[in-house]
């Protein structure tokens, strides 16, 4: 099985909804069909994708839903955590009947069946450093610790030996490599980090990159991917 990553999907696909991110620029040119042929290349039936926030622009779940069709009609499994822009998810209990091969992490963990890996995460926040960070930013950033720590000690439970974690804002700065976050990180056999949020080539290079004490950190938005699902790992069988 392969483990892939990609991030902030932006799907509008209800007629509602009109916010197509070719309006963007760069990166974004027709980039739903660009998605679904590199998806249909890359990713088998067997494989896993994780969706590291801002899967739809519905504001509600009525609106979401043909963006949340589509994404189930590719192949594999995918687990997916809250965007800042994911307006539409409420009600996690309902979200969980809705797909199969959809799992909608929040404040617990995905053990992949038949191995000892697995997916935790979060949606973060801006952390302590930003420009302007003030003191809702630091309720809402020590409440999504909390969300983490939730997640981290429900992959601990189910017996998972490595983890793989998924934020949707970058867990920490290019320059302040470190935050609550990746210190909760820190405490669990995590190896992997991917996130999303950052779009544009100024953006690109703010949030932590690269191998940091242990943890290789990486950034998957769709944008800096050409829209091609990202190899993270491979899991195999006990």
């Amino acid at each position: 099985m392969k483990i892939f990553a990609i991030g902030d999907l932006h799907l509008s696909f209800h007629e509602t909804v009109d916010k197509s991110m070719e309006a963007f620029g760069a990166g974004w040119e027709d980039y739903e069909n660009r998605l679904r042929t590199n998806w249909l290349e890359r990713v088998s039936e067997e494989d896993l994708v994780i969706l590291p926030g801002d899967l739809s622009w519905g504001l509600k779940l009525e609106e979401a839903v043909p963006d949340l069709d589509w994404i189930h009609a590719l192949p594999g499994r995918k687990v997916a955590v809250k965007g800042n822009h994911d307006l539409w998810w409420h009600r996690i209990g309902h979200l969980r009947t809705l797909y199969e091969d959809i799992c909608f992490l929040q404040n617990d963990s995905y053990l992949i069946e038949g191995t000892d890996l697995a997916v935790v995460g979060t949606r973060g926040w801006i952390t302590p450093g930003a420009e302007d960070f003030t003191s809702h930013d630091e309720k809402i950033y020590q409440r999504e610790q909390l969300r983490l720590q939730f997640s981290l000690e429900d992959a601990k439970k189910k017996g998972a030996k490595r983890m793989i974690a998924a934020f949707h804002y970058p867990p920490a700065g290019a320059r302040q490599k470190e935050s609550g976050f990746t210190e909760l990180l820190e405490n669990y056999p995590v190896t992997d980090c991917v996130y999303g949020h950052l779009h544009g080539a100024v953006a690109y290079g703010s949030g932590i990159r690269g191998p940091v004490r242990g943890i290789d950190y990486k950034l998957v938005s769709l944008d800096y991917l050409g829209a091609k699902p990202k190899l993270i790992a491979e899991a195999s069988a006990e």
